[in-house]
């Protein structure tokens, strides 16, 4: 499905290319941070070929592409506590 947004040009004082693109990088992040996008679907939506470009777009934005808690790496650190001499 493509949407089209029409937004007046007087409002911007940039190029109208580097507006869609700041449009859709907004789009992008914003639905990853809000788990209405997985990588995958944000690496096709914003052109990317690999997951890195991905996880490198999702960084700049201070948005972790892992769910990953400090409480997760406690509980991993005991679990190889256990495990390693």
């Amino acid at each position: 499905m493509d949407v089209q947004v029409t937004i007046p040009e007087e409002i911007f004082n940039s190029d109208t290319a580097d507006v869609s693109r700041q449009v859709l990088e907004t789009i992008a992040a914003e639905g990853f941070r809000s788990g209405q996008l997985g990588t995958a679907q944000v690496r096709r939506l914003l052109g990317f070929s690999t997951r890195s470009e991905v996880h490198e777009f999702l960084w700049k934005r201070g948005i972790p592409w892992v769910n990953y808690s400090v409480e997760d790496a406690e509980r991993e650190r005991k679990m190889l506590a256990e495990f390693l001499p």
